[in-house]
């Protein structure tokens, strides 16, 4: 019987540079927005164009300074030039299997888009997926981790995969009429079709307050869902039964992501936000008995997730 050489599970990049604009949901500026490939072992890195000279920022748990309302990376040599709202970017990444990317943004934020992560997922998939000449390396969570803040959890658990298991909380009569609890195993497309296009949600009551923050400059109902105390004011309604809890199972992903590698863990949160989950990873990294990096040599002994673009994106080795 002829025998077939193992297939190793290779980090990904884009197969050519792809870009859009769009409109900061925070800063409400215009944005242009360039995905480029980028060589093995760079990981996701955020280059500010509109600084001189031009600033990289690399993703990592600790590069992360702000978590109001979004994810806000800066580079530790100039905290000045920062870039926010990167968590449905970074959830698009993961979800399609990219490790090596550089994001050029000419402004502070990048664009909310619709409020999702499917902009982004279609950019990635016109762009292609390519594989390189290295083995990913994911990080295994090895012993439960877990962190609160009052009611609020965030924890991961040992899982040969990646699985989310989420609930909220709102005491809000739309949102709790919609399912508030829900459980996705990321096998096969399950990413693109149960999460990617669940939306970012706001309150109009909290608007006023917010902008006097200096946030949600940009946003409206084309690219949140938006509620009054009763209602969801979007005319077009909901895009799944049970949007708003798989919107934050998005954003977990995406803040997740910025540890540097896809992990293997079963992750379950209550009420958790943008604030806990980088608290989760960075007490995952605060011991090195929590995980251990791994590779895989041969596909058939790797977690199904790990193809989770699948064959169609993905070209020859680049």
């Amino acid at each position: 019987m002829k025998s077939h050489s193992p297939t190793p599970v290779r980090q990904k990049t884009l197969a050519q540079e792809v870009h859009t604009t769009g409109i900061g949901l925070h800063s409400g500026r215009k944005v242009k927005l360039v995905l480029r490939p980028a060589p093995v072992n760079t990981g996701v890195v955020f280059r500010r164009m509109d600084v001189d000279p031009n600033l990289d920022i690399t993703t990592a748990a600790e590069h992360v300074i702000d978590t109001r309302m979004a994810t806000t990376l800066a580079n530790p040599s100039n905290l000045a030039a920062r870039v926010l709202t990167i968590e449905h970017l970074m959830s698009a990444l993961a979800g399609l299997g990219v490790d090596n990317v550089i994001v050029e943004v000419n402004a502070p934020e990048i664009p909310i888009m619709d409020g999702s992560a499917t902009s982004f997922v279609y950019l990635i998939t016109t762009a292609g997926v390519v594989e390189q000449d290295a083995l990913r390396r994911f990080i295994r969570i090895k012993q439960s981790v877990q962190v609160t803040e009052g009611d609020k959890i965030a924890r991961l658990d040992p899982y040969f995969g990646f699985k989310t298991r989420f609930d909220i909380e709102f005491d809000h009569p739309a949102i709790d009429e919609t399912g508030t609890h829900c459980e996705v195993d990321f096998t096969g497309d399950a990413f693109v079709r149960q999460i990617s296009r669940a939306r970012t949600f706001g309150f109009i009551q909290d608007v006023e307050a917010l902008r006097g923050l200096g946030l949600a400059q940009g946003g409206n109902l084309a690219n949140a869902i938006v509620l009054d105390e009763y209602k969801i004011l979007n005319p077009e309604g909901l895009r799944y039964g049970d949007e708003f809890v798989k919107h934050k199972i998005l954003d977990a992903i995406g803040d997740l992501y910025v540890i540097g590698h896809p992990i293997l863990a079963s992750y379950s949160a209550y009420k958790s936000g943008h604030a806990l989950n980088n608290l989760l990873i960075r007490a995952v990294l605060a011991d090195p008995d929590n995980y251990e990096i791994v590779t895989f040599d041969d596909v058939r002994a790797a977690p199904s997730f790990a193809q989770v673009h699948g064959d169609a994106m993905v070209s020859a080795v680049a």
